[in-house]
């Protein structure tokens, strides 16, 4: 399981020409299953996301987690963080999870972090999505388990 994070001063996702999730100060987490994966994997993934520190503390440092400035979360499937691109000039999604243990995976996912008193958001599993991006810093993060 690989997360993409960024620190965002706002974000949305819109389907279908349609917003069906924003948020605030916080994180956007892109989130890519593969094969290997499951819900063990997962809940160490979103312990790690929820406590990295990269919000700033008074003095201008990475000090502060997502939990500890109370910002939001925004889960946003995608399985394109776990293809291999090491070989030729086409990825191969070779390691990825299938779109049923994926689609069950990310519910699990989601639903674990809506378990932490904190405001989550998600895009739709599988479908095709416009996610707009207030990257504040930039600061991103590839975080793996």
């Amino acid at each position: 399981m690989k997360a993409l994070i960024q620190r965002v001063s706002h974000a949305a996702v819109h389907v279908e020409g349609q917003q069906i999730a924003a948020i605030n100060e916080g994180l956007v987490l892109f989130l890519g299953i593969e094969k290997k994966d499951d819900e063990a994997l997962g809940q160490q993934l979103l312990e790690k996301v929820l406590h990295y520190r990269v919000f700033e503390d008074d003095l201008g440092k990475m000090n502060r987690s997502l939990i500890e400035i109370q910002g939001e979360l925004l889960i946003v499937s995608q399985f394109t963080l776990v293809a291999n691109t090491q070989k030729g000039r086409r990825p191969s999604f070779s390691e990825a999870a299938s779109p049923e243990l994926g689609k069950y995976l990310y519910d699990r996912f989601v639903l674990a972090a809506e378990n932490k008193n904190i405001s989550v958001a998600t895009g739709v599993f599988g479908a095709d999505m416009k996610v707009s991006i207030l990257n504040n810093g930039p600061v991103t993060f590839w975080l793996a388990v």
